[in-house]
This record gives C-alpha cells, structure tokens and sequence, in this order.
C-alpha cells in the first residue's frame, strides 16, 4: 500500500511538472511575441521621432527664412512708403504754393483790369484819343492823315496809347499765368492722387502678404497626430 501511494503521489508531482513545463513554454511565447510587437511598436515610434525632429528642423529653417524675408519686405516696404509720403508731402506743398500763386494772380488780373478800365475811361473822356480805343476789342491804331498828323503827336496820347498796350499785355499774360497755375495745381493733384492710390495699395499687398506668411508659418507649425502602434 505505501509503495502505491508512492507511485500515485510520483505520477502527481510529474503531472504537475509537465503542466509546469507547459505553461513556462507557453508563458515564454507569449512573452516573445510581447516582445517582438514592443520592439516592432518602438521602432515605429523611433521613425515618427525621426520624422517630427526633421519636420521640426524643416520648420524651424522655414520660419527663419520667412522671417528674414518678411524683415527685407519690411524695410523695403518702409522705404518706399517713406519715399512715397515725402513724394505726397513736397507734392502739397508745391500744390500750395501754385494755389497762392493763383490767389495772386487773380488778385493782380483783377488790378490790372481795374487799371485798364481806368485808362480806357480816359481815353474815352479824350476827343482826340477816342478814336484809337474800340469799346468792342483791343486797341486800334488809326490811319495816319495828313489833318491829325499833328494831333498824334501829343505826348498825352502817347502816352496813353503806350500805357494801354503795356497794360493789355500785362493782363493777358497775368490771364496766361494764371491759366497754366490753375492747370499745374490739376496735375499736381491728380498726381498726388495717384501716389495716396499707390500707398494704399501697398499697405494693402503687405498687409495681405504678411497674414498670408503667418498663415502659412503657423500651418507649417502645427503637430500631425502619431500613428497607432500595431
């Protein structure tokens, strides 16, 4: 009987032990294949480690690139705007100075007329100095005759006849003048507005090509989401 407990409790124990075996081999499969897929899982991740650091090195060259770009934009866009307003600034002045120019000019067309109107009143009021004065146009010069020869000799009307062609003249070049500063101020105003056009525009283009960088920078910036592990 002892001798059967014996075998029965050795058939056990190598029961057991088999299961045992059994189960370390199973458990170290199991462990291999943990293994491998953490191993395989790793790898993956080292790849994306790879691929963010040079992604974040590639964006890191971009913004530096973009930055200085935008630096170079800006300072150029600074001169010429610079450029531009002081261009604004001396055309408006210039314009000011046309404008009393005319202010003048139509003041001193006033008293030359004034003048002229007081000299023809003269020489109206004159028998003799009429004759060379038409109310309806300019001043006229009458045919010499042997009877009033000798009237147009007088140094009053002489004088008067000289004194209303220089005073004519003098009002039709004031009248020139006066026309040519009335058309530069156009000009310059005109110019002045395509300049101000101009400068707008401007801000405008670098206004949009500034959000556009940033737009593109913060794009360029933005994390991608990690792959799953198998």
């Amino acid at each position: 009987r002892e001798n059967r407990r014996l075998q029965e409790a050795s058939m056990r124990l190598e029961q057991e032990n088999d299961d045992l075996a059994h189960e370390l081999v199973t458990s170290k499969i199991a462990l291999r294949n943990d293994l491998d897929q953490a191993e395989d899982k790793a790898d993956v991740l080292n790849k994306e480690l790879l691929n963010t650091k040079q992604r974040l090195v590639e964006t890191e060259e971009e913004k530096r690139r973009q930055e200085e770009e935008t630096a170079q934009l800006k300072e150029v866009f600074r001169r010429e705007l610079e450029k531009a307003e002081q261009e604004i600034k001396k055309t408006t002045a210039i314009i000011a100075e046309y404008k009393q120019l005319s202010t003048r000019l139509e003041k001193q067309q006033a008293s030359t007329k004034e003048e002229l109107d007081i000299v023809k009143a003269k020489v109206m009021a004159c028998e003799n100095c009429r004759e060379v004065f038409c109310k309806e146009g300019p001043l006229q010069i009458p045919v010499m005759t042997q009877d009033n020869r000798d009237t147009d000799l007088d140094e009053e009307k002489d004088s008067l006849k000289a004194q209303l062609r220089e005073l004519e003249l003098e009002l039709a070049q004031t009248k020139l003048q006066l026309v040519e500063a009335k058309c530069k101020i156009q000009e310059l105003e005109h110019q002045r507005g395509v300049l101000m056009t101009e400068v707008q525009a401007a801000k405008n283009s670098w206004f949009s090509k500034t959000l556009g960088s940033l737009k593109n920078s913060a794009g360029n910036q933005s994390p991608s989401s990690p792959k799953e592990g198998q």
